[in-house]
């Protein structure tokens, strides 16, 4: 893609810093360099240079460094001012380069540039603004893996194989006199199935490395003066709720965001889940009940001293929601923490106050959010992977019950969709709209 323009922006976050950097890029750069340094840098080697302002005067000393094109992040030439970190001086150096014929960036207009010019695919493009803003150092690690390719690749190779397979579908439609392979519909069957399984495989991995950038929401749910809100305050390791003896203190939803061996966990504290005529408390009711409609997880905590484990009738229609029953106040009872399997789940007894059993606790909760995760085929995915992937995975499946029927015409749509879906995932067919969404949610200078 050949670009018009050129763009500049600080490329180093806001305030006082030992070293901030102007990135500019596009084809009026070796222009933009004599003026600023004096001559245009040797490409890939760091000169220590004045920046220079319209009169000649120095604005700032630093080191300035030349890319290229096409061997540069962008594909552009690009040019790099790393001057010191402060803001007046930096908004003086981009003032000077705008003055030269640049312009502003728009955020990740840099990335995209990179993207537009076949520097790198869609995927790998996201990575760059998830890896910046990974919360953990595993999400941090999932990121990179995305920015090399690995993700990329596996599509790229399921990418393929749905093109031999749509040649040889729409061959046989072409040339239905010609023997081929495909006359079969067991080997149609047998094709398709490969796919599948294929896809189901990247799009379990995709699911697993979503917690790494989502996290996991759990609730904590249950009757009042059970010790939700002390629960929530030792798990968070602050006091984020107030404790006291009323039943009912809690009213509104409580959210806390904490991370568990590297793994982001928001916690939401919930009000006792009873009847009441205070319509305040029963605001509250509701909006717990709303939380645990879209919980990945519930702690249900049960106070150990009431003898009681009543789940079934606040849980009623949240069959697909998974549970730990947590008996709270063991140091009441002089028990210790312990773990166990019951016919309602995972039961695990705690006390929050002396933290008792909270250890297993939270190695339950890591083991819940990471089964599975974290392999080979994990992969920090954004939403919008998966219902690709998902679409995909439908698609196929579809075209495995139209081949079954004898329907090759709609096996062979089935498969273009199915391509279709698999494309927008890397950026080989991408309408503008979804490229300008994406990268207008990166960092200016990125």
């Amino acid at each position: 893609m050949q670009t018009a323009d050129t763009i500049a922006a600080i490329a180093t976050p806001p305030g006082i810093g030992g070293v901030g950097i102007v990135r500019v890029a596009g084809p009026a750069v070796r222009r933009i360099a004599a003026a600023v340094v004096g001559r245009l840098p040797e490409p890939r080697r760091a000169t220590t240079a004045a920046f220079r302002d319209a009169a000649g005067d120095a604005l700032d000393v630093g080191i300035a460094l030349f890319f290229e094109a096409p061997h540069s992040f962008t594909g552009d030439d690009v040019l790099e001012l790393q001057g010191h970190g402060g803001p007046v001086v930096l908004d003086a150096l981009l003032r000077r380069v705008i003055d030269l014929g640049a312009r502003i960036a728009r955020p990740g207009e840099f990335s995209q540039r990179a993207f537009l010019n076949g520097k790198i695919d869609l995927v790998q493009a996201e990575a760059i603004a998830d890896l910046i803003e990974a919360r953990t150092a595993q999400a941090a690690g999932l990121a990179l893996r995305m920015l090399r390719g690995d993700f990329s690749r596996r599509i790229s190779a399921l990418a393929e194989d749905l093109v031999q397979l749509r040649t040889l579908v729409e061959a046989n439609l072409d040339f239905p006199d010609d023997s081929t392979d495909l006359s079969d519909p067991v080997a149609i069957g047998g094709a398709l199935g490969r796919l599948i399984e294929a896809t189901e495989a990247i799009l379990a991995g995709a699911n697993h490395g979503r917690v790494y950038r989502e996290g996991l929401t759990v609730v904590v749910a249950g009757l009042p003066n059970a010790g939700k809100s002390s629960l929530m305050n030792a798990l968070a390791g602050d006091e984020v709720a107030i404790v006291t003896q009323v039943p009912g203190t809690t009213r509104d939803l409580l959210r806390q965001e904490i991370a568990i061996d590297g793994i982001p966990m928001q916690l939401i504290d919930t009000a006792g889940l009873r009847e009441s005529e205070d319509p305040v408390e029963r605001e509250g009711v509701r909006r717990a009940r709303q939380a645990l409609e879209r919980a990945d997880h519930v702690l249900w905590v049960v106070d150990a001293t009431a003898h009681e484990v009543a789940i079934d009738a606040h849980l009623a229609g949240l069959a697909g929601v998974a549970r730990t029953i947590v008996r709270n106040k063991l140091d009441l009872l002089g028990e210790g923490g312990y773990t166990r399997a019951t016919e309602g789940g995972t039961e695990i007894g705690i006390s929050a106050v002396t933290g008792d059993g909270l250890a297993q606790l939270r190695a339950h909760l890591r083991a819940i959010a990471t089964t599975g995760t974290g392999g080979e085929g994990s992969f920090l995915t954004r939403r919008r992977h998966i219902d690709a992937l998902e679409r995909t995975l439908a698609a196929l499946r579809h075209a495995g019950a139209m081949a079954d029927a004898g329907g090759l015409e709609l096996v062979a749509e089935d498969l273009r969709n199915a391509h279709g879906a698999l494309g927008e995932i890397t950026g080989a067919f991408s309408s503008e709209d979804l490229l300008d969404r994406i990268f207008s949610s990166f960092c200016i200078g990125k």
